[in-house]
């Protein structure tokens, strides 16, 4: 039995747990928070934190009875650790694999898979997970062992101090390297979807052009902010679509004079060509050091073998 209920002005820029209490009145805030964390409530489709805000026409999903089919219980799912000590781990995703269990995708997720090799990780919010890739997105993510590495890192983040790379190969021939520096907000019409918009939260994005492929382009792409869908909804303002990326070029777009064998090759490719694949940041021993620990991801067979198909057409 699901819920679903619009934020009204009166409840916008309020924690979820808060505004979930006043717009759900049949149950409690602590219910709801206990339901938010384990991904029972959702936030225009995704999951969220109760510390999460809420903004006016935001949609807010409530699922009572969904308790025995949501399992955060261990499950053998495939993944490579690439790092782990005492106080984290760092883990290559996917892609296909989705972050958390919640509406949609009860279980097998990143998170099942987790607590199979991490059984102490039952014991950390979301299993450790503090920043999320989409599903379709592979790479690396860091993985909280403590909950003083949870919030020595959720600091980290807040104050824009973790480095996060990523490689994208995009439609278009691009000349140069440039900024993005456009505000981000939840799409009126799709609230699955993020969109430019003024009124949205600041985004920055910085793009690296790596190489051509006549009018393709590979990316290398760093971010200051890590808000949902950025690299995507910002390279498709820019009219550089990710190749794949079913929800913001859903037309496939190809460029013009690409070869038909080559069209096919992009067209038939099943996901977003994005990667993930750089991790910086401080180490919490060692605060005096300001060299960073860093993690590297090689690009997965799937954009490898992309590349390859633009190299057979230069």
């Amino acid at each position: 039995m699901e819920i679903t209920k619009k934020v009204l002005n009166q409840h916008s820029n309020k924690r979820l747990d808060k505004a979930s209490s006043e717009i759900f009145r049949d149950f409690s805030r602590s219910q709801l928070k206990k339901w938010i964390q384990e991904g029972r409530v959702l936030l225009n489709n995704e999951i969220a934190s109760p510390k999460d805000y809420v903004y006016e026409d935001d949609e807010i999903m409530v699922n009572p009875i969904s308790e025995n089919k949501i399992s955060w219980d261990p499950e053998k799912i495939k993944f490579k650790v690439i790092y782990e000590n005492d106080d984290f781990i760092i883990v290559d995703k996917p892609c296909d694999l989705v972050m958390h269990p919640g509406a949609g995708c009860f279980d097998g997720t990143l998170a099942n898979g987790l607590i199979f090799i991490y059984p102490e990780l039952k014991k950390i919010p979301r299993a450790g997970i503090v920043h999320r890739l989409d599903k379709n997105t592979s790479g690396i993510l860091l993985i909280a062992r403590t909950l003083k590495f949870r919030n020595y890192y959720v600091n980290l983040l807040q104050e824009r101090k973790v480095i996060k790379k990523y490689k994208a190969i995009v439609v278009g021939k691009i000349n140069s390297s440039f900024e993005i520096n456009q505000p981000i907000a939840r799409d009126k019409k799709n609230r699955t979807k993020m969109t430019i918009r003024q009124d949205g939260k600041e985004a920055l994005t910085y793009v690296r052009l790596e190489k051509t492929f006549n009018n393709y382009s590979l990316l290398d792409i760093s971010i200051k902010t890590g808000r949902t869908h950025q690299i995507r909804v910002h390279l498709n303002y820019k009219q550089h679509p990710i190749i794949g990326d079913k929800k913001y070029n859903p037309a496939n777009n190809i460029a013009k004079s690409t070869p038909s064998d080559l069209a096919n090759v992009i067209r038939s490719f099943p996901r977003q060509a994005l990667h993930s694949y750089y991790l910086g940041f401080q180490d919490m021993n060692d605060m005096n050091n300001d060299k960073l620990i860093e993690f590297e991801s090689e690009m997965p067979n799937d954009m490898k073998n992309l590349i390859t198909n633009f190299k057979k057409h230069l």
